[in-house]
């Protein structure tokens, strides 16, 4: 299994919003959003607003091959709220 870390831009947008309106990659096996897997710092607003400008939150998501990592990469960055995507250990 390869893993394929993301920055996703939430700025706008209220809890996981962002992260469900992503065209997510056919073939992912798992995937995983959440301060756990990086951001831009402490949410200082209360959960029901939407995040300041320059929030992020990271996410990580799983394939099969490293093949696949690469072709999920390509996906996820041509998506204007991801900020950007590499392969995880």
């Amino acid at each position: 299994m390869t893993t394929v870390r993301l920055k996703i831009d939430v700025a706008g947008t209220v809890r996981d919003e962002a992260w469900r309106e992503l065209k997510h990659f056919d073939q992912m096996q798992s995937a995983d959003f959440g301060p756990q897997f990086g951001s831009g710092g402490r949410c200082n607003h209360p959960i029901d607003l939407p995040h300041a400008k320059g929030e992020w939150i990271g996410a990580e998501i799983r394939v099969q091959t490293p093949l696949l990592a690469q072709y999920a990469i390509s996906h996820y960055l041509e998506q204007e709220r991801v900020l950007d995507a590499d392969v995880g250990e």
